[in-house]
């Protein structure tokens, strides 16, 4: 017997791999391909769309930016007009101090001379204080004889009155400031029960 060739069917596979047909290039199609011939998709907006929905956002964007120059404009005017407030706080207790001090001078009977000039001078520093809160808008509130309003007055005691009608302000122990249309200081008020018969 003679011996067998070796197999034959290795090269045979190998070839099988080889012979895999590959698709035609007919059938393929690219996607991207913007010839004349290809067709655009409905859900794509057309350039007037586009158009249309860039200028509704430049329009929103410019009544955006008009709002934020209005709020800015409005902010700093209230930042101008009440600017000193805290300063103007800080000024009221050296206020009262000098009429308590003029009130005290005035009360007291045995003044000589010295002490007259002293008063003097309290009164014309009072003057002068109220003369620069004035320029920076900042006015007393009246308060006797007003019917009582909690916006400006801080009721610190209530007491029957013949002369003064019910819940209105018999008499002031602080005197309240307002700066423009704000409350600086609200008035320390005594008001009025009514006559002491009710």
């Amino acid at each position: 017997m003679s011996a067998k060739p070796p197999m034959q069917d290795e090269p045979l596979q190998s070839n099988i791999g080889d012979q895999q047909e590959e698709p035609a290039a007919e059938s393929l199609e690219d996607p991207c391909d913007d010839s004349p011939g290809t067709k655009k998709s409905d859900t794509e907006p057309s350039a007037e769309e586009l158009l249309a929905v860039e200028k509704d956002r430049a329009l929103r964007f410019q009544a955006e930016m008009e709002n934020l120059r209005g709020r800015t404009s409005r902010e700093i005017t209230e930042q101008r007009r009440f600017g000193s407030l805290p300063l103007v706080r800080d000024l009221l207790p050296v206020l009262d101090n000098v009429e308590r001090a003029i009130e005290a001078a005035e009360n007291n009977t045995e003044l000589n001379t010295d002490m007259d000039g002293l008063l003097e001078g309290f009164k014309l520093v009072r003057q002068q204080l109220l003369t620069i809160l004035e320029q920076h808008h900042c006015k007393p509130i009246e308060a006797t004889g007003q019917p009582f309003d909690p916006q400006f007055h801080e009721a610190i005691l209530q007491q029957p009155s013949d002369e003064t009608p019910k819940d209105h302000v018999l008499m002031q122990s602080q005197v309240g400031y307002r700066m423009h249309d704000r409350v600086v200081r609200a008035s320390q008020v005594i008001v009025s029960s009514g006559s002491s018969e009710d």
